[in-house]
This record gives C-alpha cells, sequence and structure tokens, in this order.
C-alpha cells in the first residue's frame, strides 16, 4: 500500500472502540466517507478519507505494541468506517480499573457525600486526646519548618 501522508487542513475523525474476544474494533465516524484510506500497520493505524463536506479527515493512532496487520479488515458504511483488528495477546481489559464516563458525575457525588459524612462522623467522636507530651516535638517541627520556609525563600524562582 503507498504511504498515506497527512493532509493540510485535516481534521481527526471522532473515534470509538471496543474489544470482543478475538478482535478488536474501531469505528471512525465520518458521514458519507469517500476516497477512503485504511493503513494497519505494526504499530499504528492510519486513516485518510474525505468526508460530505469535502473535508480532510485524518487519523494516526500509536498501538501499544505490535497488532496482526494481515489479519485486519475494514468496511465502509454511509456513516461509519469499520475495522477490525485482530486482538493481540498485550491488549487486555482491566475491569478492575475501568471506569464508566456516562456515570462519572454521580460516582463522584458519592465519593464526596461519603468523604463529608466521614468528617460529620469525626466531628461526633467527642474531645480529642491530650497533647501534653508533645511540646518537645511541636518546638522541633516549628524549628524544621522554619528553615524550610527559609530554604524556599531562599532557592524560589522568580517567575516574570
Amino acid at each position: 500500500m503507498p504511504k498515506i501522508v497527512r493532509p493540510e487542513n485535516c481534521q481527526p475523525a471522532k473515534t470509538l472502540w471496543y474489544d470482543r474476544k478475538k478482535y478488536l474494533t474501531i469505528n471512525f465516524l465520518v458521514q458519507n466517507p469517500r476516497d477512503v484510506l485504511v493503513d494497519v500497520q505494526d504499530t499504528k493505524i492510519i486513516l485518510s478519507c474525505k468526508d460530505i463536506d469535502d473535508n480532510n479527515i485524518y487519523n494516526e493512532i500509536e498501538f501499544y505494541d505490535r497488532v496482526f496487520k494481515s489479519d485486519s479488515r475494514e468496511k465502509v458504511h454511509d456513516r461509519t468506517i469499520n475495522v477490525l483488528i485482530r486482538k493481540p495477546t498485550w491488549l487486555l481489559v482491566d475491569f478492575d480499573n475501568w471506569r464508566d464516563w456516562e456515570n462519572e458525575e454521580e460516582e463522584g457525588m458519592a465519593e464526596y457525600e461519603q468523604y463529608v459524612d466521614m468528617l460529620n462522623d469525626m466531628k461526633k467522636t467527642g474531645e480529642p486526646p491530650a497533647m501534653d507530651d508533645l511540646d518537645d516535638l511541636v518546638s522541633t517541627f516549628g524549628y524544621l519548618a522554619l528553615l524550610s520556609s527559609q530554604f524556599q525563600h531562599n532557592h524560589s524562582v522568580k517567575q516574570i
């Protein structure tokens, strides 16, 4: 396949991907694509085409590791360009760390509310313990904090 050159004044296509047991699917969302060129290489995929408004579309996606380029297929539809690549053994979904970004705001609010509840519970535990025996440590830490602030002041970089 001839080398695909990035055209001037190009824009990327919105790209979605998902994987199945043996294949990785990449969908480039392009309205009425034409002059479609797809080049699956060992370590990346390149897409170049024109959309319905004659805009130059160009995507270049680097893979983490080598893929099976000889076992890839693409199919052009009215609104998408689907690319199917045999899934390499290095690309696995880490479901322990997977996040569904659509619900991120709700989950973040629940985490925040849990944190606020924890702080309120800490306030209800009564009087804090006496710390009379920490006087020596307080003076030592105070001296170290003073030295640290003087060091930072003397070694800070002035910004314009």
